[in-house]
This record gives structure tokens, sequence and C-alpha cells, in this order.
């Protein structure tokens, strides 16, 4: 009973949080839904949960989706997720984790130092933030950061970035489910009927009442949330590399 109600909690708390900043799910729920059911069925769920809540956010910010950035930073996500599948059975994950956190909390440091000083948006900048987030969405998956220190480093105002991320997170989300289930590298987890609806509900709650603090967060206090979470994201990779190492 435990053990559901704190996965229920954590769908909830993610599932706000996606809504409010834009991403976040992963970041927040990952680390806990792994602890309750395994590393296995832990990224399955949190996978699934990505694409619900992802999908039922589009259809309330549909309007202000930057498509063209979609288009480019989704389609190298899908592109980097090969060298990181490539790359991830060679290289011992725990130093992946602990490489990528770094290279994240760095990354973040530098974007927000930069203060008011944005750095002018081009196609390559795009470029690197799909690839980056496809590679560490396969390699430690935390594809959220790397698009988050492109958000932060070329001014992307806060309410169009939240919203183009939902159909990309959607995209890569779709696809990294596709690859596990065809390469038979993942099962569906073996959940009751009713836990299943309960992670469903919890979902759709959590968005519920993302929708009501977005409507009085303000943009730039959202801003400052996104990198808390990305932080958060960055840390707990680290943490969860090293205690790999150890264990």
């Amino acid at each position: 009973m435990w053990t559901t109600a704190l996965l229920i909690a954590a769908v909830l708390i993610g599932s706000s949080m996606q809504r409010i900043t834009g991403m976040g799910f992963a970041l927040v729920a990952s680390p806990f839904l792994v602890l309750l059911l395994g590393p296995s069925d832990g990224v399955i769920v949190v996978n699934v949960c990505g694409v619900l809540t992802a999908a039922v956010v589009l259809l309330r910010v549909f309007r202000h989706i930057d498509w063209r950035r979609y288009g480019v930073l989704a389609f190298w996500a899908v592109l980097g997720i090969i060298p990181g599948s490539y790359v991830v059975q060679f290289v011992p994950g725990a130093w992946l984790e602990i490489s990528i956190g770094v290279l994240v909390a760095a990354g973040l440091t530098v974007s927000v130092s930069l203060g008011r000083v944005n750095v002018r948006d081009r196609r390559s900048y795009r470029v690197l933030a799909g690839m980056s987030s496809g590679f560490m969405n396969t390699t430690a998956g935390v594809g959220g950061p790397a698009v988050s220190i492109y958000a932060i480093a070329t001014g992307w105002p806060q309410r169009s970035f939240a919203a183009t991320m939902q159909p990309y997170f959607l995209t890569i989300g779709l696809v990294s489910l596709a690859s596990k289930f065809a390469l038979g590298s993942a099962d569906v987890p073996q959940l009751s009927v009713l836990v299943w609806a309960l992670i469903g509900s919890a979902c759709l709650i959590g968005l519920l009442i993302g929708d009501l603090l977005s409507e009085v967060v303000k943009p730039h206090v959202a801003r400052r949330m996104l990198v808390v979470v990305a932080y958060l994201g960055s840390f707990t990779t680290i943490l969860r590399g090293v205690v790999e190492l150890l264990a």
C-alpha cells in the first residue's frame, strides 16, 4: 500500500511540474519510480507517463508551440538516440551518468551566469541541443537539461518553450518506447489494472493542479523553477552513477 501511495505521489508531483515548467516529469518522478519498481519497469512507467502528460498538455498549449524549433530539435534528438544506443554497449552506465551529470551542471551554470546577455539563436545551436538531448536521454535517461540550457542561453520565452517541449517529449518518448519494445529490451510492467488506473488518474490530477498553478506563476518564476529542476536532474544523475560504482 505504501509503495503504491509513494508511486502515485511521485507521478502527481512530476506531472504538475511538467505543466508549470514545460518539463520535469522524468527528472522529478524517475528516481522514485526506479527505486520503487526497479530500473526496467520504473523507466517504462516514466516513459508511458511522460508520453501521456505531454499529449494532454499539448492540447492546452497548442497555439503557443514554435513548430519550427520543434522540428529541428526533435529530428536531431531522434538521430542522437543512435550514437547513444551504440555508446551504452561499451561504456559503463555509471561513468556515463556521472559524466553527463557533470556536463549538464556545468552547462547550466554557464547559461545562468550569462544573466541578461543572451546568445543569438542559430540553427546549429538547435542541432547541438537536440543531438545532446537525444544522446543523454538514451544513455542516462535525462534529455530535458540539454534543451533547458539552449532555452536559457538563447532567451527562449518561457511560455513558448514550455509549449514546444510537449510535442518534443511526446516524440522522443514514443520513439524510446517503440525502440525498446521492438528490440525486446523491455516488457510491459506487470502492474495490476487498478495500479495503472491510479497512475493515469494521478497524471491527470497533477496536470490539472499544474494548469491552475500555471495561471498564477509568473514566467520568470517558472523559468527559475525550470533551472532548479534541471539542476536536480543533473545532481540525481551524478548521485545515481556514484551509487552504482560503489555497489
